[in-house]
């Protein structure tokens, strides 16, 4: 097992902590809106708060779109520009949506979603293709889940504790990180580029053209499909979790508790850090491919039994949702950067793992908000915990079809690769 020399852990720190905080912050624009409650609002018969989520989402969604042909054709020189420039106009949306009056206010949270959609590729944009690229991901992936738990507690403690309103609020926790962002911003500049060995390892990383992305799409056209349906409906799931955490607690015996976000939620990122960052000894790509296809067939199992053992009074509340919480992690942070990653490595694919992530990410988001419709229109007297633990079943059957689907066809993709370069060589000996 390889060891990590002692000059690269400042390199990792640096970057960990760089991505890490940058990302992080971008949450405290995002997320503190879903802590508030709004009880007995509605616009057009849709439940308020459901309404204000689809209209951020659907910024966010829309961002996604964009972000298939940006962020694969972005240029290095303008990543800061186009992170501290999106993020700050998202915080200028959340100071409409407290100014203007309700409904119109609803309009302000589209346009806070729509420049924040882009964050993710750009910041691992820094990361990718990289000897550590798995550590570094995880690191980075490990700041959504604990960032959304921790701008939640300090939102919920600023309408408590400062008594700002809840329309209020969102905006003043942005306002609380400019400052960070701004420094974390700066390290990720500061990040050295790709080495040889880098590239040697993980291929070299390069802005796609349409060609390219072309050539990518009608090549691994079946795989990508069944991981787009599956990661569709697994954010899905991971969103409703994610917006309506409060009510979900609040269902299982929580109410008021402003730690059991953070507590639940960073317990998830230490455990899913540590598994899916020991992958960085696996060296092999395809090896580390078909390990993260069994990874998430774990994570698949655990949110099924946990949510079975639950409703059976088997399993405390607090346990099962750590354990759900884990399943979907462990299941979605490995198709936000390091899934990708290596298949592009594993298949030496000219392009980068940012157009893979943003094909994904933006059906994903599309799911997100089929799913509140749906719970708005068609399973409006359904409670939020009972949707919840449907859509568990939902991810556990249509994630095991379609895992294991993509798992047969890589491993065959691959060694028809590996007997064609062998043809190949064969014939340049002749």
């Amino acid at each position: 097992m390889e060891k990590i020399k002692f000059y690269n852990l400042k390199f990792i720190l640096h970057a960990c902590i760089a991505s890490f905080g940058a990302y992080f912050c971008m949450y405290a624009f995002r997320k503190p809106f879903s802590v508030a409650t709004f009880e007995n609002l509605s616009v057009f018969n849709i439940d308020y708060k459901i309404i204000l989520i689809i209209a951020q989402v659907l910024g966010y969604t829309l961002s996604k779109f964009f972000g298939i042909k940006i962020i694969s054709e972005l240029k290095t020189g303008k990543r800061a520009f186009y992170l501290i420039g999106l993020i700050l106009l998202a915080e200028v949306a959340l100071l409409f949506f407290a100014i203007l009056p309700r409904p119109y206010n609803v309009i302000s949270l589209f346009f806070n979603g729509l420049p924040l959609g882009m964050i993710w590729g750009i910041v691992f944009s820094y990361l990718e293709g990289r000897k550590f690229t798995e550590i570094l991901g995880v690191a980075l992936c490990s700041s959504f889940i604990v960032s959304s738990g921790i701008v939640k507690s300090i939102g919920l403690y600023l309408m408590n504790t400062w008594e700002i309103s809840r329309f209020w609020m969102p905006a003043a926790t942005g306002a609380l990180f400019i400052v960070p962002l701004l420094f974390f911003a700066w390290l990720l500049e500061k990040l050295p580029g790709t080495t040889e060995e880098d590239k040697r390892m993980r291929s070299v990383r390069v802005p796609m053209s349409s060609k390219d992305r072309k050539h990518l799409l009608f090549s691994f056209f079946i795989p990508i499909i069944g991981i787009v349906v599956f990661y569709t409906i697994l954010t899905a799931f991971r969103d409703f979790r994610d917006n309506f955490a409060r009510e979900l607690w609040d269902s299982i015996g929580y109410q008021g508790d402003i730690s059991v976000y953070t507590t639940s939620e960073t317990i998830i990122a230490i455990v899913v850090l540590l598994i899916l960052g020991s992958t960085f000894y696996i060296k092999n790509n395809a090896k580390a491919l078909y390990i993260y296809h069994l990874l998430i067939l774990t994570g698949i199992l655990c949110i099924g039994v946990s949510t079975l053992l639950f409703q059976l009074e088997i399993l405390n509340p607090f346990i099962w949702m750590v354990i759900c919480g884990f399943g979907l992690y462990i299941c979605y942070v490995p198709f936000n950067c390091l899934f990708f990653d290596r298949f592009i490595a594993a298949f030496k694919v000219r392009g980068n793992a940012g157009f893979l992530i943003y094909i994904a990410d933006s059906f994903g988001y599309l799911g997100s908000i089929s799913a509140l419709l749906y719970k708005n229109f068609g399973q409006a007297n359904l409670t939020w915990l009972d949707f919840f633990i449907y859509g568990a079943y939902a991810v556990t059957v249509l994630g095991i079809f379609c895992i294991l689907g993509s798992l047969l066809y890589f491993k065959n993709a691959y060694q028809t690769r590996l007997e064609t370069i062998q043809t190949e060589l064969h014939y340049e000996k002749i």
